[in-house]
Formats: structure tokens, C-alpha cells, sequence
């Protein structure tokens, strides 16, 4: 699945154009490398997202094309969330 397709369907960004726009920024690592918005995110992936002055580390746990704002949080699961000055 592509990068700004699951950032908007998992609701970690709630638009795909903004979801986008960050990749296209360089704020969003998959696995530690930069990652475009057309860049393809797998079951496992760990990803790092900048908004801001806050990093927030995801692990990936699944995939689907569309899901209700219930099931969305079980696409992924928070690693890390930390602040910076």
C-alpha cells in the first residue's frame, strides 16, 4: 500500500494530500530510510513520522483499503512518542 494511502487510512494524518505533502517535506522515515509518498508500506514496517516538535515511531500491523475510525487505530501501534525542543 502506498505511503500517504495508508497514513490517511490509518488516520495517523487525516488527508492523503496533506499526508503527501509531509512525505514530500522528508518527514516520514520507513525503517530508518526517507520515505516518498508513493513508497510502499508492508505489515512490520516501523515508521517515523516529524509533525512538528513532536516524532511519533508506528509499528505497522495491518493493511486495508478503507477503514471505520473504530478499526483504524488497530492498523498500527505507537512505539515511541517523544518531544523535540
Amino acid at each position: 500500500m502506498r505511503l500517504d494511502k495508508f497514513l490517511k487510512v490509518s488516520r495517523l494524518i487525516k488527508r492523503r494530500t496533506l499526508a503527501k505533502e509531509v512525505a514530500e517535506q522528508g518527514r516520514v522515515f520507513i525503517n530508518g530510510q526517507q520515505a516518498k509518498a508513493s513508497s510502499t508500506v508492508k505489515i512490520g514496517d516501523e515508521m517515523m513520522i516529524q509533525f512538528g516538535q513532536k516524532h511519533v515511531t508506528v509499528k505497522v500491523l495491518g493493511l486495508q483499503e478503507h477503514a471505520k475510525k473504530e478499526e483504524a487505530s488497530a492498523l498500527y501501534e505507537i512505539v515511541k512518542e517523544e518531544r523535540v525542543e
